[in-house]
């Protein structure tokens, strides 16, 4: 198991120092974010409407129904043939959306996690190209040929899904970054209330974790000041129709719920309860059902 562990290191550290992928990584993220520039498309690529990050639920459709393909081909033979072709077919079709929300998702990354994403989507869609070859070949009558295609295909699958497993798990792509936050029961004071204002949002602190406070309408709204999509710098965004845009990806969150507004966010910010008296501003992590 250390070995296994070992190459594996290698293998997405090679990766992630490959900066000559950047010549093709850059501008076809470039790409990607410009077809996806609008706000209903993003939001429903990202997830936003869901709750969390809509990629890693679509990628078991397609696994699902290309290791019921697989199953088929070893234990039913010649009797599963019909079977096995429609589960090919149907792991095709889910592979496409999974495959564009992927491309939304990984093109507000950076540096070596963009590189170890445009790997894993390469091996993906080489891997989607053998099962399309596959289902025309089990359709013409060459079975073996089909199946054959679909075990190599597996066989990239794997290594590109333990790529996605580290861009998720070691990379942080598509975790809430609010998610272990600290908390802070008591009232603590973390301003004057003179230097909150309207125009552009205060960095403060309460409990060791970031606060951002921004007036609205005169009342003054509390936020954490870290993006829960990528840890970007809330207070360092800008105040767009009673949102705050993050200044990293163009997240925007509501200044009264902290709900989402725009992706590539998908988790709402948490919202901290706010205080003035004598000048000054007191604020308490809001209690969650």
């Amino acid at each position: 198991m250390g070995r296994l562990n070992r190459t594996a290191h290698r293998l997405t550290s090679a990766i992630e120092e490959a900066s000559a992928l950047d010549a093709v990584a850059d501008p076809l993220s470039g790409l990607v974010l410009k077809v996806t520039k609008r706000k209903t498309i993003k939001n429903l690529l990202s997830g936003t409407w869901l709750g969390h990050t809509l990629h890693p639920m679509l990628t078991d459709v397609p696994i699902g129904f290309w290791s019921a393909a697989m199953l088929l081909d070893v234990t039913a033979g010649e009797r599963g043939a019909r079977a096995a072709r429609r589960m090919v077919g149907l792991g095709v079709l889910g592979a496409i959306p999974t495959a564009i929300a992927g491309a939304s998702d990984w093109a507000d990354t950076h540096g070596p996690t963009k590189r170890v994403g445009l790997v894993h989507a390469l091996l993906n869609d080489v891997a989607l190209t053998l099962q399309i070859v596959s289902w025309l070949s089990r359709r013409g009558g060459n079975r073996g040929r089909g199946v054959g295609l679909s075990l190599a295909a597996s066989g990239l699958m794997v290594v590109s899904a333990y790529l996605g497993g580290h861009l998720s798990l070691v990379r942080g792509v598509g975790i809430n970054h609010t998610a272990f936050q600290g908390s802070e029961a008591e009232w603590t004071d973390v301003a004057a209330e003179s230097d909150v204002t309207e125009a552009k949002p205060l960095r403060a602190t309460a409990g060791g974790v970031p606060v951002m406070l921004v007036k609205q309408d005169g009342v003054v709204r509390a936020l954490s000041a870290t993006c829960t999509h990528a840890g970007g710098p809330l207070d360092e965004g800008t105040l767009v129709d009673g949102c705050v845009k993050c200044p990293w990806h163009g997240s925007e969150f509501r200044l009264d719920d902290g709900t989402v507004e725009r992706g590539p966010a998908s988790v709402p910010e948490p919202v901290w309860d706010v205080r003035v008296a004598g000048g000054r501003v007191s604020v308490r992590s809001r209690a969650t059902a």
